[in-house]
């Protein structure tokens, strides 16, 4: 079948370290080449150039600035300073003050490598210091930071809706609760490690004012994700706009209230963010030339006829896309992951009757969940760099992290009113 030559080209070419774009056009030309097929080369081209031309893909780079502006300077202590306010006297105090940091965060940055690096820079010092070791460290930044991707305003989520035509809107809507079960099943992991090793009783209650205090110097952080839902549920702007407002808002709260920057500091942090979106950039192009290879030649129908009869209902077609995800994300990046799986799962996903909102939310936190697992997990491997602690400790330690997320996977799968039930409410 074609689908297993590009699969297996694919992998040859990225396991022999061919970087991320040259594989996947490689992968399309030989791909084309190997069949015989006639599709001219030039085809490619206007493909790859079509794939990064959508308008809504500017708000792409508009949320990596804007969360670029927030994460720079003291937003992440703020932040943490708020949850530890909050969270600070519970058994694990300190784990459950990361956990709920980096869900904050996420709802700022929509990044999960800025949000592990970012709250890592604060915690990681302070989990040490309150006896936690290195690695569990390691392992609790690297699954918690990951929240980003399926908490708003998510880049990959922005970027399935572009995909899939569903609604950003929707999409957004879809991954507040599940975020928050993702972020509960995280704080149990910590109060049972708290627990097991007699590490971080919890300190003494803050009291109201000190509270107050913390919450005062997060909120211009923490009103941007309800700015950005805010605007694109009443129909106030649409998803590229709510983009560009959270950039200028960024921008405002960065250098007039916070004053963590100045405007000198300004085209550098444009400079690093353009360097950054134009990666994304070309890496959606060379996964939309091979998307439309997979189109074209009816690879989706196919694989529809041919997993029909194993298929007898859509919550086993749920459980082998779960599966799929799941290995697909451990090697390959979210943001090229989703593009080359969409117009395969879609097709299917359709047969089936499953809403698309709900097959983005399920694709985007197999995704995430595979930031953290080795051998290639982005977060996994920036985590233990801030926390000096070896992969193989690490990946110990993410143990127990992976049987809950993957428990809370499946009730987000099989229970639909975990994602869908705000999607219902204010559709």
């Amino acid at each position: 079948m074609l689908l297993t030559l590009i699969t297996v080209l694919f992998f040859a070419l990225a396991l022999a370290g061919v970087p991320l774009v040259y594989a996947l056009l490689l992968t399309t030309v030989g791909t084309i080449w190997a069949r015989g097929l006639t599709h001219p080369l030039e085809t490619i081209f206007l493909t790859y150039i079509g794939g990064v031309e959508p308008f809504i893909l500017i708000a792409v780079p508009l949320f990596i600035v804007s969360g670029e502006l927030l994460s720079r300077g003291g937003v992440g202590k703020r932040i943490v300073r708020f949850a530890q306010s909050l969270f600070g006297f519970l058994t694990g105090g300190l784990g459950i003050v990361t956990v709920t940091a980096s869900a904050l965060f996420g709802g700022v940055s929509g990044s999960a490598i800025a949000d592990t690096a970012a709250i890592g820079s604060v915690m990681i010092p302070a989990l040490l210091e309150r006896g936690y070791s290195r690695a569990f460290a390691g392992a609790l930044l690297s699954a918690s930071g990951t929240l980003a991707v399926i908490i708003p305003p998510s880049i990959p989520l922005l970027v399935f809706g572009f995909v899939s035509g569903a609604s950003v809107r929707d999409l957004f809507l879809s991954g507040v609760v599940p975020g928050l079960v993702f972020g509960l099943g995280m704080v149990g992991v910590c109060v049972r490690y708290s627990k097991r090793t007699g590490i971080d009783a919890g300190r003494a209650v803050a009291d109201r004012q000190e509270v107050w205090k913390a919450f005062k110097s997060a909120f211009p952080a923490l009103v941007m994700p309800l700015i950005i839902l805010g605007g694109i549920w009443t129909g106030f702007f649409t998803p590229t706009e709510a983009a560009a407002v959270a950039t200028i808002y960024g921008l405002l709260v960065a250098i007039f209230v916070y004053r963590d920057l100045r405007w000198r500091d300004v085209p550098a942090i444009l400079l690093h963010s353009f360097t950054t979106s134009a990666v994304v950039m070309v890496v959606i192009g060379a996964t939309a030339a091979v998307a439309w290879l997979i189109t074209v030649e009816q690879v989706p129908m196919m694989l529809i006829e041919a997993v029909r009869p194993y298929m007898t209902s859509r919550w086993a077609f749920l459980f082998i896309a779960n599966v799929a995800m799941l290995l697909l994300g451990i090697f390959i990046e979210p943001l090229p992951a989703m593009l080359l799986s969409t117009p395969i799962l879609i097709p299917l996903a359709n047969a089936f009757q499953i809403d698309l909102v709900h097959l983005g939310l399920i694709t985007t936190a197999n995704l995430a969940i595979g930031l953290y697992t080795p051998p290639v997990g982005g977060t996994l491997f920036l985590a233990a760099k801030l926390a000096n602690a070896g992969i193989g400790e690490v990946s110990r330690e993410l143990i127990p992290f992976f049987v809950v997320v993957i428990a809370v996977l499946f009730l987000v799968t099989y229970i639909p009113v975990l994602p869908m039930g705000l999607v219902w409410l204010f559709r």
